[in-house]
């Protein structure tokens, strides 16, 4: 493969964009750089080996030979899309600069990603795991309050970091929510996450007279600061290992779980919807899934023939 010809000295121009103005990691510039050179050899390969064309000759049945390619070579839906990726923001950076009016990648599709069920944890994984946490000492009691809220109130881990004191109210159990696109909602959280909120601010006062960020409800320990997410994914890994609990889980996991056992409790979808602050009811219906026992549970306490059958059963 020839490292030289307008192909090359385009991925050059592009990666120097990369690392030097969008400051990304030498990580991801390298497997931009490892993406786009497959591309270019087989752009290369197409030419009958001879030199890959510039970004201004590529059109779209190039890449999607390229996309049919890799397929061909038994790679995964996701590496595939993380390739066609590369080269889509590749040829976009041309478009930007002027050399050319659109990018041919834009008109070929991603593959279709399959669609996992989130990992929830069980109604019984749950309070174990809340349960086992020792309120000893001020990490326990911060450990429990973050725990709570998740899964009380079904928050987004953004959501739960970026609350300030003044979104609390424990006399009525809510909590204002910033959610995406700064749409703001009430949820409610429940007596437990709300005892548990309580001792927190309690002993929390004395860290928040050394803080810079005095209104974060979620404070570290480092620099008395507001908490990252990353901390609470740590927070919630450290935890998890402490109560045995052996399967995997995010702290987006605990908002599915609240989702989920919602559902299975008989909750109606919209309800869940509103609680979640989803747009869409579709959304909805993909955090949530429910064992065929409780579906059937609340299908017959629920449907009217359902409960007149059960009526029926008793009466005989």
């Amino acid at each position: 493969m020839s490292a030289n010809g307008p192909f090359y000295q385009a991925v050059d121009n592009f990666l120097a964009i990369l690392r030097d103005v969008r400051r990304l990691s030498p990580e991801t510039v390298r497997a931009y750089r490892s993406d786009l050179l497959q591309f270019g050899e087989f752009l290369e390969t197409e030419h009958l080996g001879g030199p890959a064309p510039g970004p201004d000759k590529i059109d779209s049945l190039a890449v999607r030979g390229f996309v049919a390619f890799l397929t061909n070579k038994g790679l995964g839906k996701t590496s595939v899309a993380r390739k066609l990726s590369a080269v889509r923001s590749f040829l976009r950076q041309w478009v930007r600069d002027g050399h050319m009016e659109a990018s041919p990648a834009d008109a070929v599709p991603s593959p279709k990603q399959p669609k996992h069920l989130p990992r929830d944890l069980t109604v019984d994984q749950m309070f174990h795991l809340l349960e086992q946490i020792e309120e000893d000492d001020r990490a326990g009691i911060r450990d429990r309050a973050i725990l709570e809220l998740l899964y009380g109130g079904g928050l987004r881990v953004g959501e739960l970091v970026g609350l300030d004191l003044g979104d609390l109210d424990l006399g009525s159990g809510m909590v204002r929510v910033l959610g995406k696109g700064g749409k703001e909602r009430m949820v409610p959280f429940g007596s437990k996450a709300g005892a548990a909120l309580k001792r927190w601010l309690q002993s929390s006062t004395i860290l928040r007279e050394k803080s810079r960020d005095y209104d974060a409800l979620f404070l570290n320990f480092r620099d008395n600061n507001r908490l990252t997410a990353r901390s609470v994914r740590r927070i919630l890994d450290r935890r998890l290992r402490e109560a045995a609990i052996a399967q995997k889980a995010s702290p987006h996991a605990l908002r599915h779980s609240f989702a989920t056992h919602l559902l299975g409790a008989g909750a109606d979808l919209r309800a869940i919807q509103e609680l979640l602050g989803h747009a869409s009811l579709s959304t909805t219906q993909r955090y949530t899934h429910v064992s065929g026992e409780a579906m059937i549970r609340t299908y017959d306490e629920a449907h009217p023939r359902a409960r007149r059958k059960s009526a029926a059963r008793k009466e005989d």
